[in-house]
């Protein structure tokens, strides 16, 4: 679920990279300052209705002009890859090999989270991430080894797994995600 991910951590991301001051953060949900570094440290949880406002404010978009050339290169691309919202797993491209078999193809879960098709593996991943610095630094890239996920919907297969974030054109962070190979069956 959306709120087993690191929102504070991505916060603090967005806003160090956007240059804006914690005090600002506050001041544009009607929160204190002190509140906004409780979330980013951890030390509290948001509530779900802040959650969302949380979420909408530092959400990657890729539907712009600027980003056209990285959509098209993903949905274009041979290989199997997808590119997500790095803060919101919100699916927003994805390659015709990645899509195989998806149930209504890309469309039908564009801008939507696909956080909750993750398997054990991917979950123990994102977990992992605040501990290497990846929402410290806008590029980072990890390699991984994935089991199935059981989800009849979108099936994750055992496979090796890589994950390289990018900055967007409006300076949010998207992440590539590229199956690099699967395992024998």
């Amino acid at each position: 679920m959306l709120h087993d991910l690191p929102l504070g951590r991505a916060l603090r991301r967005f806003r160090l990279l956007h240059g804006i001051k914690q005090g600002d953060v506050a001041e544009r949900l009607a929160v204190t300052q002190a509140s906004v570094s409780r979330w980013e440290s951890g030390a509290h949880l948001p509530e779900p209705a802040m959650r969302d406002r949380i979420l909408a404010m530092i959400a990657a978009r890729a539907g712009n002009d600027a980003d056209a050339a990285l959509k098209r290169l993903i949905e274009t691309s041979t290989a199997p890859v997808h590119l997500v919202c790095d803060a919101t797993h919100r699916l927003l491209a994805a390659s015709p090999a990645r899509v195989a078999g998806w149930p209504g193809g890309a469309d039908a879960f564009l801008d939507r989270s696909l956080w909750r098709f993750a398997s054990p593996e991917i979950i123990a991943a994102e977990e992992g991430l605040a501990d290497r610095g990846w929402y410290d630094r806008p590029f980072q890239r990890l390699e991984f080894h994935t089991g199935h996920n059981g989800n009849p919907v979108i099936a994750v297969l055992p496979s090796t797994m890589r994950w390289e974030t990018v900055p967007l054109a409006d300076g949010r962070i998207g992440r590539i995600t590229t199956t690099i190979a699967s395992d024998p069956v």
